[in-house]
């Protein structure tokens, strides 16, 4: 489950562009932060634009892709508010640094302060052939880490429902709050993001 805070993370983080530039990381980039090695149909290319429209379906594919693939890495329970800043965590660095990442390896093991922590060991991008700390690369960093943590209202859960994917089936009844696998989510979930994208952002 992808929750609105999780949305509104990465859309203010990330901005709208356009037309295609280069990232701090020399990376073309286009729309809501997407690049090629996204996979979700495009290259940015020097002089290419895109609609807001187009920009918000790349940032759409992204985000369903981006949240399968980390499902699947997870083995321990997990709540909406920390999947959310995996999942914003990963469309930033990519889904294959995050599964060698140590705050999949500290959640994994059980835990989760050292998660939250080792989120903020990734505020940096090669700038010219060195590793630098960049300051909109750390306050991502710090707001992925504040939503980790961040108490998950109560709230009716829904069906429990037996996972296709490859991960940990998390719940916790306790505080009203069920997260399911990779497959199930895209079923139960598109209609509500597609409705999420059609005019439930701000802009």
């Amino acid at each position: 489950m992808i929750n609105q805070r999780t949305l509104d993370l990465i859309k203010e983080f990330e901005g709208f562009r356009a037309e295609a530039y280069r990232c701090p990381a020399n990376i073309w980039t286009i729309g809501y932060g997407t690049t090629a090695g996204a996979g979700v149909g495009i290259d940015p290319k020097p002089g290419m634009k895109i609609t807001k429209a187009e920009a918000e379906e790349y940032l759409r594919r992204s985000v369903v892709k981006f949240a399968g693939q980390i499902d699947k890495m997870i083995t321990q329970p997990i709540n909406e508010n920390e999947f959310g800043a995996f999942v914003s965590l990963a469309y930033n660095i990519g889904p294959m640094a995050f599964s060698k990442s140590s705050a999949l390896r500290n959640f994994n093991a059980g835990n989760k302060e050292a998660a939250a922590n080792a989120i903020l060991a990734w505020n940096k991008a090669t700038v010219k052939g060195r590793k630098q700390v960049l300051r909109g690369l750390q306050r991502r960093r710090e707001a992925e880490k504040a939503l980790f943590l961040a108490p998950v209202s109560a709230k009716p859960p829904p069906a429990p429902t037996a996972r296709s994917g490859g991960g940990k089936a998390a719940a916790q009844t306790g505080a009203g709050v069920a997260l399911t696998g990779a497959g199930l989510w895209v079923a139960m979930k598109w209609a509500e993001i597609e409705a999420w994208f059609a005019g439930w952002w701000p802009f």
